[in-house]
């Protein structure tokens, strides 16, 4: 069993206001995002919130999420990773960690990075590559959760991977989407003029 967690606790600092709640397409970022999750092979899909608690929820009404409230938010991504990771069941043998700020990612990404890592016993991380560059989601084994444990701040799933790329699996996709985060308005203003 392949979980995901969507990380939607930030204070979106860069943007001004809170991003997961700008629309695109007449949808909130949160909800393009937790919509993906949802379509994918990925089960259960929990969405870990902080700053601004119930406007998330609310963007998110009717959704067969799992939601977790991430109390510690202020102090970093660290905090909201391991929220997540430390409610997922016990029977869940890898997760992907998604972004509340990168709507573009289709499901089909998702399920690409899970069928992969599937047929790759040994790999204890995938992560989406396009044009040679990683992106997100990562999708992390169930070996590397008392490391998420330890992170500290604002450090996310990528630096538990730093120097050992022989034991991560680079799935190539298609999109650049997994390079695309929208947390500032210029990057927000591109893709509503992409999407027009």
């Amino acid at each position: 069993m392949i979980g995901a967690i969507i990380l939607a606790a930030g204070r979106s600092t860069r943007m001004g206001s809170n991003k997961l709640l700008e629309a695109l397409n007449g949808k909130p970022l949160v909800r393009h995002v937790a919509e993906a999750a949802l379509a994918s092979k990925a089960y259960p899909v929990i969405l870990v919130t902080g700053h601004q608690h119930e406007s998330v929820l609310a963007a998110l009404e009717g959704l067969n999420l799992a939601f977790i409230h991430n109390a510690d938010f202020a102090d970093g991504l660290s905090t909201s990773l391991k929220t997540g990771v430390a409610a997922l069941p016990a029977e869940v043998t890898a997760v992907i960690i998604l972004l509340g700020d990168m709507p573009l990612i289709p499901s089909a990404a998702l399920d690409q990075l899970i069928t992969a890592f599937e047929a790759s016993p040994g790999k204890i991380a995938a992560v989406p590559v396009y044009e040679g560059d990683w992106g997100n989601p990562v999708l992390l084994s169930r070996t590397l959760f008392e490391e998420v444990a330890t992170l500290q701040g604002d450090a996310g799933a990528r630096k538990l991977l730093n120097g050992r790329t022989e034991d991560v699996l680079e799935v190539p996709i298609a999109s650049d989407a997994v390079l695309i985060d929208l947390d500032t308005p210029e990057a927000l203003a591109k893709a509503r003029f992409k999407g027009d």
